[in-house]
């Protein structure tokens, strides 16, 4: 049996500085993001989304980001979930990308929204039908006492609904707004690269305006 005390990778892919990344976030994460696609890395949009309950106990679950711009990141879930229930109540969130065959990390923080309805049912609409269903059948993170309460669920909507299902009121978008950026990339003897992206305190995070970023080295 292979002691986890003696596994060692050594991470000599790639580089990051100063001088090659782009001075806005978002525009470091979107190179970052299509390099990992077109690198065919096994699922490049998964990403972890960590929250907070009320009694301070944190969890993460990983969700699929489905949008990204300059008002933030985008994903969509079950509003009654605990993921739901914990951003009612705390809406502070971190995210985390983590692109193991490129030796990348990415992690986000700030206040999550929800989006709008409008944004809801456009993308609930291009889903396919079968997720379109499952959204009305899955009581996410209720306890249930089988599969078959999803396969009747599935089928009992299915039969409603046809091929026209709207979307749940329970269901639809986040949007994480970042106010903290890093960029992790791996190298040689743990010396890895590090770089934070903090929002300036004169940036005005309602708005947008005047967006300012400061990027610093932190040490590994």
């Amino acid at each position: 049996m292979t002691s986890l005390a003696d596994l060692r990778k050594n991470y000599e892919r790639a580089e990051l500085n100063e001088e090659a990344s782009h001075a806005d976030p978002l525009l470091q994460f979107d190179k970052w993001l299509q390099e990992a696609i077109a690198a065919e890395v096994p699922e490049p949009n998964a990403m972890t989304l960590a929250t907070v309950a009320s009694d301070l106990r944190p969890s993460t679950r990983v969700v699929l980001i489905k949008g990204y711009d300059q008002r933030g990141i985008t994903w969509f879930t079950n509003y009654e979930s605990r993921k739901g229930q914990e951003l009612a109540g705390n809406p502070f969130a971190a995210l985390q990308f983590h692109w193991v065959e490129l030796e990348r990390v990415v992690r986000i923080e700030g206040l999550v929204e929800k989006i709008s309805d409008e944004e809801s049912d456009a993308y609930f609409h291009s889903r396919p039908l079968d997720s379109r269903i499952g959204a009305w059948a899955s009581p996410q993170s209720q306890v249930i006492t089988g599969r078959a309460v999803l396969l009747v669920n599935a089928a009992k909507f299915g039969a409603k609904f046809l091929l026209q299902p709207p979307r749940p009121p329970h269901w639809g978008g986040y949007r994480l707004k970042p106010d903290n950026w890093q960029f992790w990339q791996g190298r040689k003897s743990r010396l890895h690269d590090r770089l934070r992206y903090a929002l300036t305190p004169a940036t005005n995070t309602t708005t947008g305006k005047n967006k300012a970023w400061i990027r610093e080295r932190l040490a590994p």
